[in-house]
């Protein structure tokens, strides 16, 4: 009996150090890591019609539905209740950037344009800057000489082709078997 005694006591603090790791929110960072290097896949979330700046700019009253149609898409909410209002709404969730959302709503009147209103919309630029996530640790840098490097590189040994220009004319230094055989 006294070996089973001796594992609990030797396996009770290992035990509390490993609940105590994995214990709540602490090991969680505010970046959404665990431990701080861990981080779990969250799958993209894309929903609705990207809307922007110059989108907006060309909506004006008196356009037909065709016509916004064509110019913001499909409206993503076009209620039976409510047939003279499209809502154009768009949220993205990705990993690294902050969720955003967005809704532009359109109001007609006789199958035309009566009036919209429209949240604070960005540029394409800057929605492209928004979600962006690559990180400035991870974007390759460019690596340049300067001009005491550029002189202290060797320079490499000329070829043989440079050595003796008339051996480049006379053909190529190996000789290939042919691919195919004259069978007869």
């Amino acid at each position: 009996m006294a070996a089973p005694t001796r594992f609990f006591h030797l396996a009770s603090p290992l035990v509390l150090v490993a609940a105590a790791a994995l214990a709540g929110c602490s090991t969680i960072s505010s970046d959404g890591s665990l431990l701080g290097f861990i981080t779990p896949y969250r799958m993209e979330v894309v929903q609705g019609n990207v809307v922007t700046q110059d989108m907006v700019a060309q909506l004006r009253p008196g356009l037909t539905g065709d016509q916004v149609r064509t110019l913001l898409g499909a409206p993503l909410l076009a209620d039976v209740f409510h047939a003279n209002r499209w809502d154009y709404v768009f949220t993205i969730r990705r990993q690294g950037a902050p969720a955003q959302q967005r809704r532009v709503t359109v109001f007609f009147e006789n199958d035309r344009v009566a009036r919209f209103e429209a949240d604070a919309v960005p540029t394409e630029r800057e929605f492209v800057t928004s979600i962006d996530v690559v990180r400035p640790s991870a974007r390759k840098t460019v690596l340049e000489l300067d001009e005491q490097q550029l002189r202290a590189i060797p320079v490499p040994a000329p070829s043989r082709a440079a050595l003796a220009p008339d051996t480049a004319a006379s053909g190529p230094l190996r000789s290939y078997p042919p691919l195919e055989t004259s069978v007869r």
